[in-house]
């Protein structure tokens, strides 16, 4: 798998804490290269995050003793509209110092052993998934991860086999259940199953079907504007379309977009002259979670009659296939 693509978000529609409990935080911190006048603290949900409370910064320092569920994946932040410094909290003292400098790589957080134990992960090369859960089973950093890095390269089979693995502390976890629905998501999209059908909306806001643009092989292709790995597929995916469409390929785009400018932008920049829908809506897609997409760019290959035939295919896979299947 290409270390360049995005890990997407399959919804999480529900959430139940499970083992996971509401303690109150006793967690300080110190701002560092640069004065602000709060510290956000966010709640990670769905590839994004929300704010669920904020501290006045005093002398450069801070201090949140808010009631959340712990332990989990939080986010704090100088700065709402950017990506926050990810951070494992648990019960106990923590103690960060909060550098917003290059994505907040240099900030540090002490006190937390699910926190050290995601920066172990991090910085582990060549890791392998079953080896870390065995290693760490009752850990929700080991849930995490799982979900979050690793569901979308492996298959149902395998993800219920390191779901098997989790401590059954965790078995009511968000991140466990979520996993679990992907995984019946994903039977039901197997090669030789029927492809689900959908609606969305064109950047002129007319609504179209997908079954309806369904003829010869069509490519259901996930992507978005803001996703560079997507803009560096799509003339992969162009130059198919512009070898086979008049043998019988066509493309329908999806978009994870959240703005329809730079949406409408990356269509015309990248000539993707096929259909192409987005709700605008980012991670919350709900064509996305139809099709357990977590990871962008993503695609499903289906024939005339609405069978998945193939998924996944990049650069030289995409034309191999079309040209097995086509060039007859």
């Amino acid at each position: 798998m290409k270390k360049s693509i995005i890990i997407a978000a399959f919804s999480l529609s529900v959430f139940s804490a499970g083992a996971q409990q509401k303690s109150k935080l006793n967690l300080e911190g110190a701002v560092a290269d640069t004065v602000v006048n709060k510290v956000y603290l966010q709640k990670f949900h769905n590839k994004m995050f929300s704010t669920v409370d904020s501290a006045v910064v005093t002398n450069g320092k801070f201090k949140f003793s808010s009631a959340v569920v712990l332990p989990e994946l939080y986010g704090l932040s100088v700065d709402t509209t950017r990506i926050p410094l990810y951070v494992f909290l648990d019960q106990g003292k923590i103690s960060v110092n909060l550098s917003p400098v290059k994505g907040y790589s240099r900030s540090a957080v002490k006190g937390s052993a699910p926190q050290d134990l995601f920066e172990t992960y991090k910085n582990t090369r060549d890791l392998e998934i079953s080896k870390f859960i065995t290693d760490h089973p009752a850990s929700i950093v080991s849930a995490y991860v799982l979900y979050r890095n690793w569901s979308y390269r492996l298959s149902p089979e395998d993800i219920t086999k390191n779901i098997g693995l989790l401590d059954k502390s965790l078995a009511n976890n968000t991140y466990v259940l979520e996993l679990k629905k992907l995984v019946e998501v994903l039977d039901g999209l197997a090669v030789g199953k029927k492809a689900p059908d959908f609606s969305g909306t064109d950047p002129s806001g007319k609504t179209i079907k997908f079954s309806d643009n369904l003829k010869g092989y069509t490519l259901l292709d996930f992507w978005a504007s803001w996703c560079g790995p997507c803009r560096k597929e799509n003339p992969n995916v162009v130059a198919a379309y512009q070898k086979y469409k008049d043998k019988g390929f066509s493309v329908f785009g999806v978009s994870l977009d959240k703005n329809k400018e730079s949406w409408v932008q990356g269509i015309n920049d990248d000539h993707l002259n096929w259909p192409q829908v987005s709700e605008l809506v980012y991670w919350k897609s709900e064509i996305a979670k139809l099709y357990g997409v977590r990871a962008i760019p993503g695609n499903y290959l289906i024939d005339s009659k609405g069978v998945i035939v193939a998924r996944n295919l990049r650069g030289e896979q995409l034309q191999e296939k079309l040209k097995e299947l086509l060039d007859k």
